[in-house]
Formats: structure tokens, C-alpha cells, sequence
């Protein structure tokens, strides 16, 4: 009898170790972006961002293209954040950006955007310059260096 107890024990205690085990958990970061766009009917753009998680910052590429009705250019100025973070590279990849917007010198802008990775970009920030969109596009996201 006092042999199945040991055994019961030494089971709780391997379940109870395989418990503590810490999953990976998602984190947030801040990111800020520079995109500028422009085009008649389809339009272009390129920019550069910096994401910072931990404390450490991850500059990165940013390239997209959309299909639809867009006149005119802008740059706008984005930060906010990065959810569901699973490390620096899950910011990675390509995002789908389903969407109507406009502005008109000094407007301004706001997008969620979400990649296969489950990363959630939350970006907001002034527009300068004369744009007016209504286009399906996306956006891929690239780590430098």
C-alpha cells in the first residue's frame, strides 16, 4: 500500500512540474511607421518603421500596394502598437488592409492591420499631403538586417 502511494505522489508531482511549465506568451509592443503613398488607381508605397519590445529596437521595412480607386499622395506619420507579439520576427509577413480613407493636407489616418502570425498593428497618426482611396490592398512588414 504504501508502494501506490509513492507512485500516486510521484505522479502528482511530474504533473504538477509539466504545469509550472511557462507557455509562450504574447507580448505588446510600440511601433512607429513612416509610409508614403501615392498613385492614380493603383497605388504605391514604401516606408520605414522601428519596433520596440523589451526595451530593444527592431528597425524594419515596410512595402505595399493597393488596387482601386486612389488619386493624389501622402505620408503619414503612424505609432501605436504591436499585440499578440511572440518575439521580434512575428511582426513579420504580409498584412491585409481592407479599407476607405482620405486626406486632405494635414488629415488624419488610423489602421488596424493583422498578419498570419496573429500580430494585431493598432496605428494612428497625421497625413500630409492630397489623397483621396478607396482600395483593397496590403502591406508586408520585413526586419532589417
Amino acid at each position: 500500500m504504501r508502494k501506490s502511494a509513492i507512485s500516486v505522489a510521484l505522479v502528482a508531482l511530474l504533473v504538477g512540474v509539466a504545469g509550472i511549465s511557462t507557455p509562450s506568451r504574447a507580448e505588446t509592443g510600440q511601433v512607429a511607421v513612416v509610409f508614403t503613398k501615392g498613385g492614380f488607381i493603383i497605388g504605391v508605397g514604401g516606408g520605414e518603421g522601428v519596433l520596440v519590445l523589451r526595451g530593444k529596437r527592431y528597425p524594419f521595412t515596410v512595402s505595399g500596394m493597393s488596387v482601386g480607386f486612389t488619386i493624389g499622395a501622402s505620408t503619414t506619420k503612424f505609432v501605436g502598437r504591436a499585440l499578440n507579439l511572440k518575439g521580434p520576427a512575428s511582426i513579420e509577413g504580409s498584412y491585409a488592409v481592407v479599407g476607405a480613407g482620405g486626406a486632405v493636407v494635414g488629415g488624419a489616418g488610423g489602421v488596424q492591420l493583422q498578419n498570419a502570425n496573429g500580430v494585431l498593428l493598432q496605428l494612428s497618426g497625421p497625413r500630409v499631403g492630397a489623397e483621396v482611396s478607396a482600395a483593397v490592398g496590403g502591406v508586408t512588414i520585413r526586419l532589417k538586417g
